[in-house]
């Protein structure tokens, strides 16, 4: 028996292969918990350049109904198969999520620090309603962009960054190098940001070796900072001592003076490795909460840092690359090219490992709450409870 193809569409069929085939390829970079650390609502920075908004009771209703657990609309009747698309951001393949709440202390005119990109901030309390919580994003064509949470929370269309209808209230791009005759470099990408809200600055780890400060009032670079030799991974700031950690692809991590500009210090994890031949790259970094303790992932290792020492107390070898990772009070979370999350104490013993939907994984955040999203290969997103139990787990559409 035959079809009709009389009415047969190829440029639909094609466009359906295409889709299919990038839902399969699709990556997700960042996870992050909505503002003021909503437990319901999670956001995921995707390989395609957009961040989208999913709600997790509507997932994990999906989930019960053996349905594919994609996330319906926040607020009102649950909805499956419906998805909230928030914005669509600069770079179309690294891209990073951060968020950056802010609240004005009207007696001294100064910025008080509500939390920065690492998420780490406590609950937002201000009446503005989300008026000076910001989205930042950032990806591999060079540009920096950050949104009222406001606004961004408000829109339900997708917003392309050729065209976009919520304004940003920051929007930078790296600068150019000149070389010979006057010839410009191409723009660098950026692969990572971090924040210091009391100064109120945007650091950003870039493809050209440099981290790049930008002034959030002006729009413009206040400091660059030159040493590395290979472009960067990571970055995170020590806003109570006023420093910038940098991870790169050279192998090592640098501790820089935001004032001065100058590093301060260079860590260099697997030193040993590297005297054996061992190719090595710093690819996360990671502070506690006393920003007293730094953990260095550096291929399948893991370097622990006491900071006011300047020494290493423990090396930690691990069964795959680590790709992100977080400290939880003293206690260190990671996820990396195998599907598990790790947990290890201090001196590198494993505490716990829960299996995870993606088979290489990019990004872990933790709510305060103890809840945990991991997000990576696939545009799989696991959200595991504090006790270790699977949530849900959805897969990221395409915008």
């Amino acid at each position: 028996m035959y079809g009709d193809v009389t009415n047969w569409d190829e440029n639909a069929y094609r466009e359906i292969v295409l889709k299919e085939r990038e839902n399969q390829t699709r990556t997700v970079f960042r996870t992050a918990w909505a503002p003021p650390y909503d437990l319901d609502t999670l956001l995921v920075a995707s390989s395609d350049g957009s961040v989208a908004s999913y709600s997790i009771s509507s997932s994990i209703a999906a989930s019960k109904l053996k349905n594919q657990a994609i996330c319906g609309k926040r607020g009102g009747k649950i909805t499956l198969n419906q998805k909230q698309k928030i914005n669509q951001v600069c770079g179309n393949w690294k891209t990073q999520l951060a968020l950056w709440l802010r609240v004005r202390d009207e007696q001294n005119e100064k910025w008080k620090d509500l939390g920065s990109c690492d998420l780490r901030g406590r609950d937002f309390g201000g009446k503005e309603g989300g008026e000076k919580v910001w989205n930042l994003g950032c990806g591999d064509d060079g540009w920096i962009r950050g949104w009222k949470w406001k606004e961004f929370s408000r829109s339900n269309n997708t917003v392309s960054s050729q065209g976009n209808d919520i304004k940003p209230v920051f929007d930078v791009v790296n600068p150019q190098h000149k070389g010979p005759w006057g010839a410009l470099s191409p723009i660098p990408e950026n692969n990572a940001l971090a924040v210091n809200t009391q100064e109120g600055s945007v650091f950003a780890a870039s493809g050209d070796s440099c981290a790049y400060c930008w002034d959030v009032e002006t729009g413009k670079v206040k400091m660059v900072f030159k040493g590395h030799m290979e472009y960067l991974h990571c970055i995170v700031a020590r806003n109570s001592s006023n420093q910038i950690i940098t991870g790169s692809e050279d192998g090592t991590t640098r501790i820089w003076d935001c004032k001065s500009g100058k590093c301060t210090q260079v860590i260099d994890p697997v030193k040993h490795l590297k005297l054996k031949g061992f190719a090595s790259w710093v690819g996360c970094v990671a502070l506690d909460a006393s920003e007293s303790w730094l953990a260095c992932g550096s291929g399948r290792n893991i370097s622990i840092w006491n900071l006011p020492a300047s020494e290493c107390v423990s090396m930690i070898p691990t069964r795959a690359c680590v790709q992100d990772m977080l400290f939880d009070n003293n206690q260190i979370l990671t996820v990396g090219t195998d599907p598990l999350l790790n947990r290890f104490d201090m001196n590198g013993t494993i505490l716990s490992q829960i299996q995870c939907a993606p088979t290489s994984s990019f990004s872990i955040s933790l709510h305060s709450a103890g809840v945990m999203a991991v997000g990576g290969y696939g545009g799989l997103v696991d959200v595991i409870s504090q006790f270790g139990s699977h949530m849900c787990t959805f897969h990221c559409q395409c915008v």
